[in-house]
């Protein structure tokens, strides 16, 4: 069976855990080189290391280190990205990010102010990063895609330092797309429902809360992170060679439920 992403070049950030590594080891499958960025500490390389050997010997696979919230850092896992691939890159997807619950009246600045640089202006500086080598190259193009969620749709309590940012996610890809359709790049935003992740296990470690979770999503379970692969296969593929701007939801039916 033929490969969706044979002989392309990606990168991600934040990618050694949950939705990212889960997309990271599906374009590896896929047949694509990918880099992938991790937090600059012992747990995040060590979870790299297991990646690695999930991923199997002989997989195109880089890490790059570097806080994502640092503009310098996306450019950095570009560059590596294209010197140790192909000269190029294809793909990009923009998935760092940080979610800790906090009570609106009471949030400090300190909290609000790291969610915002790592969620939304880390990933402003990343994709811009992605798009100066995805317009000069030769021939131009290729595919950005920012992981929002579906939290960017609707409110959270404990999420209003959050959710603004994933909602700036969306707009941003749809505004990129405006701006780098000239260069033959396609950006689109995929949403994810409630995917159990690190980010999420202390908020569904009752059981109450996480049944009460599964009852509203009509297929009647939790995301799990390889839900999200496919679909960033497919955005990243050229069966989406005219998608860009668009969002994709993945959440298993939670958002159109009202009951």
């Amino acid at each position: 069976m033929s490969k969706l992403l044979q002989g392309k070049v990606a990168a991600i950030t934040g990618a050694v855990t949950g939705i990212g590594r889960a997309i990271a080891l599906e374009y590896l499958r896929q047949g694509a080189s990918v880099a992938v960025n991790h937090f600059p500490d012992e747990k995040s390389a060590a979870q790299y290391e297991e990646m690695k050997k999930e991923a199997g010997e002989g997989a195109k696979l880089l890490a790059v280190a570097g806080d994502i919230s640092k503009p310098a850092t996306g450019q950095e896992l570009v560059r590596k990205a294209v010197e140790a691939f192909a000269g190029r890159l294809d793909i990009f997807v923009s998935n760092a990010g940080v979610c800790e619950f906090a009570e609106f009246l009471t949030i400090p600045p300190d909290l609000v102010n790291f969610t915002i640089s790592t969620n939304l202006n880390g990933a402003f500086f990343a994709v811009q990063a992605a798009a100066q080598q995805m317009a000069k190259q030769e021939p131009a193009g290729g595919s950005i895609i920012g992981i929002s969620s579906i939290s960017a749709l609707v409110g959270g309590a404990g999420q209003t330092h959050y959710t603004p940012t994933k909602a700036g996610i969306t707009s941003l890809m749809q505004s990129t797309a405006c701006a780098l359709g000239k260069y033959n790049i396609r950006c689109n935003a995929l949403l994810p429902g409630t995917i159990r992740t690190q980010l999420n296990d202390e908020d569904l470690a009752d059981p109450e809360k996480q049944r009460y979770m599964e009852g509203r999503i009509p297929l009647g379970r939790l995301g799990q992170p390889h839900d999200m692969a496919g679909p960033a296969v497919f955005l990243a593929s050229d069966l989406a060679a005219y998608v860009s701007g668009a969002q994709l939801l993945v959440d298993g039916g939670a958002f159109v439920n009202f009951q």
